[in-house]
């Protein structure tokens, strides 16, 4: 079983930054993708950044040019670095991991709340 656990999670003013970490109890080289969703209450979650095992990135829309995800192989960790935050990115944040066979794994969430 893979754990994968999230840290950076805060308050911050709109404008801000933070940065997500999540760190994975496996190696990276079983990974086919990391990534970064995000969830507010009674909407689905949605997809936040990904990155592949050779580094090709993918953002949502509503984040691209704010935020950049990227990793450090020999740590098993990704990090979501997140600026000029606003009060609609305000959700709980899950890291996800999937692996070879196509299994994927969730972290336990950690809350990013922008507001003044």
């Amino acid at each position: 079983q893979v754990q994968l656990v999230e840290s950076g999670g805060d308050l911050v003013q709109p404008g801000g930054s933070l940065r997500l970490s999540c760190t994975a109890s496996r190696a990276f080289s079983s990974f086919n993708t990391m990534g970064w969703y995000r969830q507010v209450p009674e909407k689905a979650r949605e997809l936040v950044a990904q990155i592949t095992s050779v580094g090709s990135t993918n953002y949502a829309s509503s984040v691209k040019g704010r935020f950049t995800i990227s990793k450090d192989n020999a740590k098993s960790t990704v990090y979501l670095q997140m600026n000029s935050l606003e009060p609609e990115d305000t959700a709980v944040y899950y890291c996800n991991a999937e692996d070879v066979f196509s299994r994927r794994y969730w972290g336990q969430g950690t809350q990013v709340t922008v507001s003044s």
